[in-house]
């Protein structure tokens, strides 16, 4: 007769796991550990690449585990462990490589910074998700991070192309910046507050058509517009707020009463 305790064991094995899902969730780590190789291997513009597609198998192992409704607490840890190494490490050791390593200390305290700090941030989105699934995103998502790095990379590659002397310093402050904005209570939004299925106005057809075409002529330049314009997006909207709510002045008080009444 073996020992009480090993009946969870025994029934979490009878139960499985969820197949689909998780496939994607090792399709992201797969990417992660290429990402990782190929910086290893100098190849700066490959591993970014590997990232940005690790971010694209991160969105449809959620999407097709709520479509199946194959959701788990399993496949959510798998998740979180895989966007460790794919948000986290990859892009750290990319930041380290192309351009901090010059830096010594400075630049690996950097990079341990970004992996803690992206780690906190998804222990805490893990907790704030067993409570409910929350439509927008307290902090940074760490994918976001990582895709904004990786594509700096791709853009610095084919547009711009960084000295030696300007890009460690600019790497160093945008790596301690996405650091304190994943672990920050900056409000992001959420794709499912963007409500898709519902009716849109026919400009945003045509909005949605210009983006991407330019997405098509210029993928370089759009992706990390799109990415930095999200990393900056919580950043403004919240001092956006407050300047509308101040311009708008106090509300007008209600009438109730004689005050109603017309005089006599």
């Amino acid at each position: 007769m073996k020992p009480r305790r090993r009946q969870p064991i025994r029934a979490w094995r009878e139960k499985g796991i969820y197949l689909i899902p998780n496939l994607f969730t090792s399709g992201n780590l797969f990417c992660g550990v290429f990402a990782i190789i190929a910086v290893l291997s100098a190849e700066y513009v490959m591993a970014a690449v590997a990232i940005l597609l690790a971010s694209l198998f991160d969105v449809l192992d959620g999407k097709l585990a709520r479509l199946t409704h194959t959701t788990s607490r399993f496949g959510g840890e798998y998740d979180s462990l895989a966007d460790v190494v794919s948000f986290g490490v990859a892009p750290g050791m990319l930041a380290y490589v192309w351009a901090l390593g010059s830096l010594g200390r400075l630049g690996w305290a950097a990079v341990f910074l970004y992996v803690a700090c992206g780690a906190l941030r998804l222990a805490r989105y893990n907790v704030q998700a067993a409570g409910g699934d929350p439509h927008d995103f307290v902090g940074l998502p760490i994918p976001a991070a990582a895709g904004l790095v990786a594509s700096l990379v791709i853009f610095d590659s084919h547009i711009l192309s960084f000295g030696r002397e300007v890009r460690p310093g600019l790497i160093l402050g945008l790596i301690y910046f996405l650091a304190f904005l994943m672990v920050s209570t900056v409000p992001y939004q959420g794709v499912k507050g963007l409500h898709l299925k519902d009716r849109k106005p026919f400009g945003l057809l045509v909005g949605a058509l210009l983006v991407t075409l330019l997405f098509i002529v210029t993928p370089q330049i759009m992706l990390f517009a799109c990415f930095s314009l999200y990393a900056l997006s919580g950043v403004v909207a919240r001092p956006i707020q407050m300047l509308q709510t101040l311009l708008a002045g106090p509300p007008a008080p209600s009438r109730t009463g004689d005050e109603s009444q017309p005089l006599s």
